[in-house]
């Protein structure tokens, strides 16, 4: 998938290592995937925090210089995407604010969702936002609480809060990282291999820095982390776990381990699902890359059919924003995507790729392997229709703008000119991620929503 869905952001933190803001560099890296607007850290001595931030990709926004600005022995980091907010550098985090505690910066991963409603009421009581994050309100409500200690503060906010967190916030001496009740986004807990501990969205961020995972940050669980002792965890709300299942559709790297499993091999397991209960007759499957290439790999093991990579990513390329004619939004594609002739042509090809959004691109893939002189082309997604927008933290169209809302399969099928269209279903996706009882979220594909 090419299109207009994207995760919010990645958040990572480092607790007790003398190269703390450097980690939290190389952990953003890893996470770079989850967000390209804007990156940030920030960082404690001790004494004092330390904040960069910009707009831009991770690399462009740190040098050696400016991370030996950011010293200490802990800091957090964030990667952007905007799902809630504006695109300006005030919405950029770690967002940091000055209070009668102390210094305090927070970074979150999701959406609230009674975002406006908290946000109204702290307005009428004095507030001044500088931002349009929901991320800010957790400033507000931890500076106006009537609690004592940081750690009451922060459980106080986030009592009062609703939706998708997975958060991790700094102090002049300590850390904390909290999930919401139902573990929406992930978040894993790994120790450093020269002391000290690190939290972060995915677990591609350990293996960067050569951490040893422990385990995932719970559902509705609050890690505090203090100088010489081990995380302290404090339940703050009873678990009701309902994962994104779309972080093993798309959002995760590969090499990552989410909700505890391997999103590589649930990819794979996906395309096996897939090959059981759609099978065509082809002489070749080709992933649209990257999303699509572990659940190909997967469906031409099960169908026996073989595997090729028959088309080519170009990973150099930048924005381009000359799309006035229906001539030039093809050739955009195209600098994104190259068919592989000499596996193409003649050929009866099944295409896997991980989701469609909006249909345009899945379109254009095809004009561009039947050109390439495909004798047939079909279409296969390794996951249900897409027929709702996300509100915990996934950038989704509108419903209006989602394709598979507003036509049945037949008519996506006609529209995107495959010989054969098809999905995997629900159940299906849930036996690819092992799924016990009812612990995922599904709404994308079903309309129920969890709050």
């Amino acid at each position: 998938m090419l299109e207009n869905v994207n995760e919010k952001c990645a958040v990572v933190g480092i607790f007790g290592h003398k190269e703390a803001s450097k980690l939290a560099y190389f952990s953003l890296h890893a996470l770079q995937h989850r967000g390209q607007e804007a990156a940030g850290i920030s960082s404690s001595d001790g004494e004092k925090l330390h904040t960069i931030k910009k707009r831009g990709l991770v690399m462009r926004v740190f040098d050696e210089a400016k991370l030996n600005t950011l010293s200490g022995t802990s800091a957090i980091g964030h990667t952007r995407y905007s799902t809630a907010g504006d695109d300006s550098i005030l919405d950029a985090q770690p967002v940091f604010a000055r209070y009668d505690l102390g210094e305090m910066a927070i970074v979150h991963n999701g959406n609230l969702t009674n975002a406006e409603e908290v946000r109204n009421a702290l307005i009428e009581k004095g507030a001044i936002f500088q931002t349009f994050m929901d991320t800010e309100n957790l400033i507000h409500l931890i500076a106006k609480s009537e609690q004592k200690k940081l750690i009451d503060r922060i459980i106080d906010a986030v009592q009062r809060i609703e939706g998708a967190f997975s958060l991790v916030f700094l102090s002049r001496t300590k850390m904390f990282a909290m999930r919401d009740r139902h573990g929406f986004r992930p978040l894993s807990l790994g120790r450093l291999p020269n002391g000290g501990y690190i939290v972060a969205s995915e677990t591609c961020a350990f293996d960067l820095v050569g951490a040893e995972f422990i385990r995932d940050v719970a559902p509705g669980e609050l890690l505090i982390f203090e100088k010489d002792k081990t995380p302290i965890s404090v339940k703050v709300f009873e678990p009701t776990p309902k994962h994104c299942i779309f972080e093993y559709v798309y959002f995760a790297r590969p090499d990552s381990k989410v909700f505890g499993q391997s999103v590589y091999q649930t990819r794979k397991d996906m395309g096996k699902e897939l090959a059981r209960i759609k099978p065509i007759e082809a002489d070749v499957v080709i992933p649209v890359p990257d999303g699509g290439v572990p659940s190909a790999i997967g469906y031409a093991q099960e169908s026996g059919i073989p595997y090729e990579m028959g088309i080519m990513r170009n990973h150099y390329i930048g924005r381009t924003f000359i799309e006035p004619t229906q001539e030039m939004r093809d050739l955009k594609v195209k600098m994104k995507l190259s068919p592989m002739t000499d596996i193409i042509k003649g050929k009866r090809v099944i295409v896997i790729d991980d989701s469609i959004v909006r249909g345009t691109t899945s379109r254009r893939i095809i004009r561009m392997l039947k050109e390439a002189g495909a004798s047939e082309v079909h279409m296969r997604v390794s996951s249900p229709p897409t027929t709702d927008p996300c509100f915990y933290g996934v950038d989704t169209p509108n419903k209006e703008n989602l394709i598979a809302a507003n036509m049945s399969t037949q008519e996506i099928c006609d529209y995107i000119e495959a010989d054969s269209l098809a999905y995997l279903d629900e159940a299906s996706l849930l036996r690819s991620v092992n799924a016990e009882g009812d612990n995922y979220c599904t709404a994308c594909f079903t309309g129920k929503y969890i709050i």
